[in-house]
């Protein structure tokens, strides 16, 4: 008999007993169950689960007689589960009782003498049921909502709360916490779980909406609220709920200590809320769903189930289950960049799906290129007038005190996807130990996910929340205010580690009286190296400079570009070199700034130049001169011309030499001997080029010796210089020489860091190992590592494919 027939058999043969024995007939009917279990007890001997059966029956009846409400409902729960029990462990007693009992209920109803229904018996004998006459008609109670749409994905959570094949563990009472950001797909995975798994619990699957009881006054009165729907929905009447939440707890308790039940409890907000609905019945489980993580109620055994986002995969197949797979196919990167903006959140996703079924001239491209717009992504997930994206998003956003929610709302106008704690505290305009408060909470309400080293980031579409609610509440001058504050803490940042890479280098910008007062974080020998944190914030800092002009801070924005090329001096991201020193150049110009865009358009010069744009670097090296003329400065135009002699050494090695040689005296005019032995250094490299390495050996040397004996030795400089002396040694005709000279500056140059040098003195090495008669055994390495430096800093396909091709020639 299945578990479904045989809750409504049980439950049919309690309202058959109740309909009896409050009338005249009982009698009759009490005397053929007594024949009925003496009978069995003939045939089968004494039975236990008969005897207690047979009390339960004697039970409910004389609670009937005696009017006693409290004792009527513990009697009719005990009948309705004894019989149930019996009946599942196939029990003939049981199933000759519930066919007695209904041939004993038609009689009734045939014969006018009785009473026509139990609503009529109870109102003849004054008594009130425990439940209400349509659930014990209906079986168990089933109020778990159904999905409208088809639930596609989620197959490992899926296995992670159990196979719908498999019996639930009957061992224990077992709680899962489904937690992740809003809209990510709890409730449905919840509810897709509780209906897969519905034969798995006979005795009912309850659910708890804590979203549509929140906001009562009285602290409590949700969970106050929830225990008491939970104990109508098992049968017990509102005139026997007690008034007191540890008294309709205990009664929750004990009304299902028998039971095996499933609860499902929906945007849970407090570990409280789930303690109180944990029922006593071994086998039942609590499936609450919350974008809190709730690691208290881990101390009582619960397990957490985090939700993610979904993969960018999983996100094209709900767009299929919903469009039609045709519609994905016929355009799939638009269909990826749906899925994309939409941030992997089902909510999202949906909403897109029904934007496209309800306008049929809407075309998936023309969706993605309204989420690209972030100004406008809110507003395009929107249906009918209707944002269901934002009201997920705003459910959580109520539960924020009114001081975490402006915590929110600022930390959402930080630029860049990610920040610490102390870029939050620059944000807020408040300290470490406040900010931290405020990322703990939104971290824990799953707003904030963590990425390494305890940096934040806002899920998906949270960020553009944060900030369409800021615009809403917070008064116009917060958002550049925020810029502001973080620009300033990423460029004193900057400037710790531009001059602990190098402190003597040459720059415009006076930050002295910015970093009077300020901690350098790179001064500590344990600390993080400076290049390591430029790095790791490479995005971030490219995400501010763009701001800068946005909010037209162009002071403080030329300065970051300026101590943040200290990053691609050693790391050639040449892309990101680039942009960001087109933009402290505008920015210098805007300001007019002369010598800082002196500065940064000949520094400008380099990465274009390695990007083969010739053109563009000698315009920006024109109006650097110019510039550098109006400010006066002869280090500057020292500079300047250092980086004009570069440009010439790839067209007329003879102008460059005159660059150089006039980088030098004006280096040495304006006592600044690093610049003068960088430039004698350049001077060295044409000299070589223009075929005197005879002489470009002395200089070179001399150069090398000058950058040694610094106050602080540039020591990658002078790898560098060691680079050049080997190419003119080789030059000469004196390889073995060269090849030791160019191995012991590579080597040095990798410790530096400076990678994009390293790889030019491996593919020195390269051209020497393919000569004739040649050692090779290092070849394949060298040629390994220099496409791979290639590779990461971005260089120009061209050199790629070539460096890919002389690789696999070496097979």
């Amino acid at each position: 008999m299945g578990v479904e027939v045989v809750a409504l058999a049980a439950s049919g043969a309690t309202s058959t007993v109740i309909g009896l024995a409050v009338t005249e007939a009982w009698t009759q009917a009490r005397g053929l169950i007594s024949r009925l279990f003496n009978r069995r007890r003939q045939q089968d001997g004494t039975q236990a689960g008969d005897e207690e059966l047979r009390s339960a029956v004697e039970q409910l009846a004389a609670a009937l007689r005696a009017d006693d409400q409290y004792a009527l409902g513990d009697a009719t729960d005990r009948l309705r589960r004894r019989l149930r029990h019996s009946l599942q462990e196939g029990s003939e007693t049981a199933a000759e009782l519930v066919d007695l009992l209904r041939e004993l209920d038609g009689e009734r109803d045939r014969d006018t003498s009785f009473p026509a229904s139990r609503a009529a018996a109870a109102a003849l004998s004054g008594v009130t049921y425990g439940a209400p006459p349509a659930l014990r008609a209906s079986g168990p109670p089933s109020e778990v909502p159904a999905l409208r749409t088809r639930f596609v994905n989620r197959a490992a959570e899926l296995a992670d709360l159990g196979d719908s094949s498999e019996p639930a563990d009957a061992s224990h009472v077992d709680v899962r916490v489904l937690a992740g950001p809003p809209g990510v797909g709890k409730t449905a995975l919840a509810r897709h779980w509780a209906h897969a798994m519905r034969r798995n619990f006979p005795d009912g699957r309850l659910y708890v909406d804590f979203a549509a009881l929140r906001g009562r006054s009285e602290a409590g009165a949700d969970v106050l609220d929830a225990v008491g729907h939970c104990l109508r929905s098992l049968g017990v009447q509102d005139t026997r709920l007690p008034a007191s939440l540890e008294e309709r707890c205990a009664l929750f308790r004990d009304r299902t200590s028998e039971l095996r039940l499933l609860l499902v409890l929906d945007d849970v907000t407090a570990p409280a809320q789930v303690r109180a609905l944990i029922p006593h019945g071994a086998g039942s489980v609590v499936l609450a769903t919350s974008t809190a993580k709730l690691g208290e109620l881990s101390v009582d055994g619960a397990r957490p189930l985090p939700l993610e986002p979904l993969t960018p995969q999983a996100a094209l197949l709900l767009l299929a289950a919903r469009c039609g797979e045709a519609r994905i196919a016929a355009d799939p990167d638009a269909a990826r960049q749906v899925a994309d903006l939409c941030s992997g959140l089902p909510v999202a996703l949906h909403v897109a799906a029904a934007r496209l079924l309800t306008d049929r001239h809407l075309t998936l491209s023309a969706l993605a290129a309204e989420l690209r717009d972030e100004e406008r992504r809110f507003t395009a997930l929107r249906v009918g007038g209707e944002s269901p994206v934002s009201a997920v998003f705003d459910s959580s956003y109520r539960q924020l005190t009114p001081e975490l929610a402006h915590g929110y709302r600022l930390l959402g106008w930080i630029p860049g996807r990610s920040f610490d704690a102390a870029t939050a505290a620059a944000a807020l305009g408040t300290d470490v130990v406040a900010a931290q408060l405020l990322l703990d909470v939104l971290e824990d309400m799953s707003l904030l996910e963590t990425a390494q080293d305890r940096r934040y980031r806002f899920h998906g579409l949270v960020r553009l929340h944060a900030r369409e609610r800021a615009a809403a509440e917070e008064p116009s001058d917060a958002g550049p205010a925020v810029v502001r504050r973080v620009l300033t803490h990423y460029l004193a940042l900057t400037a710790f580690a531009d001059r602990a890479v190098r402190a003597d280098r040459t720059r415009v910008a006076d930050l002295r009286s910015l970093l009077a007062g300020r901690t350098d974080p790179f001064a500590a020998q344990s600390g993080r190296t400076p290049l390591d944190w430029l790095e790791a914030e490479r995005a971030n800092i490219m995400a501010v400079l763009r701001a800068a002009g946005e909010y037209r801070l162009y002071t403080p924005g030329w300065q970051l570009a300026e101590g943040f090329t200290v990053l691609f001096l050693h790391h050639r991201h040449l892309g990101d070199w680039q942009e960001s020193l087109e933009l402290g150049a505008g920015y210098a110009a805007a300001a007019v700034a002369p010598a800082a865009e002196a500065r940064l358009r000949s520094l400008l010069s380099r990465p274009l130049m390695d990007l083969g744009e010739h053109d563009a670097a000698h315009r920006e090296l024109e109006v650097a001169l110019a510039c550098a003329e109006v400010a006066g400065d002869l280090v500057l135009q020292a500079s300047v011309l250092e980086f004009s002699g570069r440009y010439w050494d790839q067209f007329d090695p003879s102008r460059a030499i005159a660059a150089y040689r006039r980088s030098r005296e004006l280096n040495v005019r304006g006592d600044e001997p690093r610049g003068a032995a960088i430039a004698a250094f350049f001077l060295g490299r044409a000299q070589d080029a223009q075929g005197e390495s005879a002489d470009a050996l002395a200089t070179l040397r001399q150069a090398r010796t000058d950058l040694l004996s610094l106050p602080d030795p540039d020591h990658r400089m002078a790898a560098r210089a060691t680079l050049a002396l080997g190419r003119a040694l080789d030059h000469l005709g004196r390889t073995d020489e060269a090849a030791a000279m160019l191995r012991e500056g590579a080597r040095t140059l990798r410790e530096q860091e400076a990678y994009a040098y390293e790889a030019e003195a491996l593919l020195d090495l390269a051209a020497i190992a393919t000569r004739p008669g040649a050692d090779r055994s290092r070849l394949r390495d060298d040629l390994t590592r220099a496409l791979t430096i290639h590779e990461e800093m971005g260089s120009p396909p061209t050199l790629i494919e070539n460096l890919r091709a002389r690789l696999h020639a070496t097979d």
